[in-house]
């Protein structure tokens, strides 16, 4: 008797352990099949999933690789570029393993990993949008587990998908993104450009005045006053790898068509210039998480204005810049973890 009640007690101390909501070491115990990809699709190539996308210009692959199994929470992480890659988000292999949750990279077409047909007329955000949408269709994402976080452009593109196919999601992250490409421009200009030194404004405003985008002296002028205070908080040489990757291996193609050649806002024939979503974010009914930084290059009373405006939403500041998920992971990772997990437990 005294033997099954202590089986009876270690059985009950279990199950506790289990639901421990501060996520210990017992919460990956309690999930031994996290890692394991046994008996699923993608077991051979560990996770990787090269996905065919229908599009008016054909069909092309696009490269998608899971992290984890978990049938309630799973995150595609949407980059941001345009034209950049998944590498940006490297640093989530450090936070969202040992709390369990399923997230994906994936890079869009033309981007590192994916197929490049290098034509522009697929460069529209009504057509990545689509690509999204059959993503989501391929790896049987829905509204009970399918979490979208955006970053930079790839908050763009979360905007605008969620804005269609809003009923498909679980919960909607927008990190690091204005909803008006005007409104970012403006604040680019109107207050970072202004805190530069004079000589170093006065400099950069004479090489895009020129259209001098591509000289030299215009990049090594942005990264080492700019980028350093408003993209990432660090000296350049002490940048992690996953973000040097990202720069390494940007589609400037797409970048240049998009978004343009400066890094003051969306200027000359940029097909980004005049977006504008700020007044249809009211429709948005799903659980939102608006992420902001204090020394982004995108404005944080805007995107606390932003998280306000969504009929769920939730704003969280970062004390890091455009690339937070770096420069400040501590509050960055549990915010966002906290989120997902509110949403989860129906306590958001």
């Amino acid at each position: 008797m005294k033997t099954t009640f202590f089986y009876f007690l270690l059985s009950l101390t279990l199950i506790v352990s289990c639901k421990d909501s501060n996520h210990s070491k017992e919460n990956i115990d309690c999930n031994p099949n996290y890692m394991d990809y046994s008996n699923s699709p993608d077991q051979l190539d560990g996770g990787i999933n090269m996905i065919p996308i229908t599009t008016p210009k054909g069909t092309f692959n696009v490269y998608t690789k899971r992290i984890g199994n978990n049938p309630k929470m799973k995150v595609l992480l949407l980059h941001g570029g345009p034209g950049g890659t998944h590498e940006e988000f490297g640093c989530f292999d450090g936070y969202l393993p040992k709390e369990g949750i399923e997230y994906i990279y994936y890079d869009q077409l033309d981007s590192y990993y994916s197929d490049k047909p290098n034509d522009s007329k697929l460069w529209t955000t009504d057509r990545f949008v689509e690509e999204v949408e059959q993503v989501r269709q391929a790896l049987n994402l829905n509204k009970d587990n399918f979490y979208l976080l955006g970053q930079s452009w790839g908050g763009i593109l979360a905007m605008e998908y969620a804005l269609k196919y809003q009923d498909h999601l679980k919960g909607l992250i927008i990190s690091n993104m204005m909803a008006s490409a005007p409104a970012y421009g403006k604040y680019a200009n109107e207050v970072l450009g202004p805190q530069l030194p004079k000589d170093v404004l006065s400099e950069i405003r004479a090489l895009e005045a020129n259209k001098d985008y591509t000289n030299p002296r215009y990049e090594e002028l942005l990264m080492n006053h700019y980028y350093t205070e408003h993209i990432l908080r660090m000296p350049l040489d002490k940048w992690p790898k996953s973000v040097n990757l990202l720069f390494e291996h940007l589609n400037y193609n797409i970048y240049l068509y998009m978004q343009g050649p400066s890094e003051f806002g969306m200027v000359g024939n940029a097909s980004l210039k005049n977006w504008d979503v700020s007044d249809r974010l009211k429709t948005l009914a799903i659980p939102t998480l608006v992420i902001g930084a204090k020394y982004d290059t995108m404005d944080p009373k805007y995107m606390e204005w932003m998280s306000h405006q969504v009929q769920n939403g939730r704003f969280l500041l970062t004390n890091g810049s455009h690339l937070s998920q770096y420069d400040d992971q501590k509050t960055y990772f549990n915010g966002l973890i906290k989120f997902i997990e509110d949403v989860d437990n129906k306590t958001f």
